[in-house]
């Protein structure tokens, strides 16, 4: 593990300008670029804090507020501790914040994160990672899908929504992605029953996409989150081992 060095950086889009976390090792060399798309939460300490770690591994890490549209973030005013349980205007309040981020936006936005980390002296020079979480494992199919020449890598963990029955559905992006894929799905989720998983394993083999599924037992939706009460640290450190494996894999 080695220092890193955090700045927050302004990424112009083509409908404003996207705050983002910019964390890289402190030595200032190019390393391979991670792209880091957060979760439903928002950009907060928790998902700095994970970008740190994967910086001190020897990565350059974006994380944008992919809500930029509805402002800087943090975009809703969340508790240090999050539990919708306890307070369930949490989900109210991020609803509608949710429903305002379409595949076509993410897909539009991905092309400036890449294009801001092509230009940067701090990310090396050919194709990125991606990693996601929650919702953001979404962002990484439509970004894969869309952008396969600057995508080397995509994992998802605790994803939610990744196979459903809309058109635009995230699995539906399969025959476009060369990335070699890890999800790391949560156990008894909601958000991504077996027969979603079972469609998105379906999609990628179909595809000849190379990918990895794992249901990691007895986690809940969230298990990375330390800052909510899903977290799960033996999940946790099992997504790390998951992810740092595939970036090695890959570069």
């Amino acid at each position: 593990m080695t220092d890193v060095h955090a700045t927050a950086v302004d990424i112009p889009t083509e409908d404003g300008v996207a705050d983002a976390y910019f964390v890289r090792p402190a030595d200032g060399r190019p390393r391979p670029a991670v792209l880091f798309f957060q979760d439903a939460y928002g950009l907060r300490p928790q998902l700095r804090a994970m970008a740190d770690r994967l910086a001190a591994a020897g990565y350059t890490v974006l994380v944008p507020n992919v809500f930029y549209r509805l402002g800087r973030s943090p975009v809703v005013d969340l508790p240090e501790f999050i539990d919708p349980g306890a307070d369930p205007s949490i989900w109210e309040r991020l609803g509608p914040v949710l429903a305002s981020l379409t595949p076509d936006l993410v897909k539009r936005d991905a092309g400036a994160y890449l294009r801001w980390l092509a230009d940067s002296p701090q990310a090396a020079d050919g194709p990125v990672a991606l990693t996601g979480y929650c919702m953001g494992a979404r962002l990484v199919l439509w970004t894969a899908g869309a952008h396969p020449d600057r995508v080397a890598a995509g994992a998802g963990f605790h994803g939610g929504r990744l196979a459903t029955d809309d058109p635009d559905s995230p699995h539906l992006e399969a025959p476009r992605i060369t990335a070699e894929l890890y999800f790391g799905h949560a156990d008894e989720d909601a958000s991504l029953p077996p027969e979603q998983a079972a469609r998105l394993e379906e999609a990628l083999t179909a595809a000849g996409v190379r990918h990895t599924c794992e249901v990691y037992a007895g986690a809940h939706h969230g298990y990375t989150q330390a800052d909510t009460p899903a977290y799960d640290r033996e999940a946790a450190e099992r997504h790390w081992a998951a992810l740092l494996g595939l970036l090695e894999r890959t570069f």
